[in-house]
């Protein structure tokens, strides 16, 4: 894959993946509710649509090119975990009410914070990999089979590495185990639900940029952003 290579959706579809990434943590992560007898994280409407990204990337473009979309990611969702510490941190103004409010919104544990960056690390790599991987193994056909497989992996090893880390001890473990596998069922029924987007998306994707990238000779390791 040339470095020089330009593209009319990459960028756009980085900053969709970062915004998606960080909204959802910010926004969602904190909040647990019941539907329908079954409870879960709100933040599991929003946070899926990451991995669906993750996998139109690496179809497309290619797992190194998704490889800087994921660390772009990590080093926003670091950035936002520092600001909302900090800004917690700083003293509130005499006569400012809303400090303990800011702190139960904002104030997450550094334990949930380390949980949130080494869980969407992980997962979000090993997403990646797989359907790099699979779509080798079956010469770019049933995309189905290679995005719904690489989430069920994928967010598999993002849920097993967040909720433990996170809430252990400050959740009874029973909760936290309901909420792990509610929101593991979640994730993946959601991948499976959008297929038929992902499958228009690629699609076009394919065609405008004029790109089908096969990983056949690319280094995997999450540590360097050659392309």
């Amino acid at each position: 894959m040339s470095s020089h290579r330009s593209y009319r959706y990459y960028d756009l579809l980085m900053a969709a993946f970062v915004t998606i990434l960080l909204c959802s943590n910010l926004i969602g992560a904190g909040k647990v509710t019941t539907v329908w007898g079954i409870t879960f994280g709100t933040g599991i409407f929003f946070f899926p649509f990451s991995y669906i990204f993750g996998d139109i990337l690496t179809e497309v473009y290619g797992y190194a090119r998704s490889r800087k979309v994921v660390w772009a990611g990590f080093g926003a969702l670091f950035f936002m975990s520092f600001m909302c510490w900090f800004i917690v941190k700083m003293p509130a103004a005499k006569g400012w009410p809303h400090q303990m409010a800011y702190k139960t919104v904002f104030g997450a544990t550094p334990r949930i914070v380390a949980a949130s960056l080494i869980a969407f690390w992980a997962g979000e790599f090993t997403n990646s990999y797989i359907l790099a991987k699979m779509k080798l193994m079956t010469s770019g056909k049933f995309l189905w089979a290679r995005t719904i497989g690489s989430t069920i992996v994928g967010e598999g090893v993002d849920s097993l590495i967040f909720y433990p880390i996170a809430f252990l001890g400050l959740w009874k473990s029973s909760l936290v185990m309901q909420v792990m596998i509610s929101n593991y069922f979640i994730k993946v029924l959601w991948e499976v639900v959008m297929t038929p987007f992902t499958y228009k998306i690629v699609n076009f994707l394919k065609r405008a940029e004029s790109e089908d990238y096969y990983d056949r000779h690319t280094n995997f390791s999450p540590f360097i952003l050659e392309t």
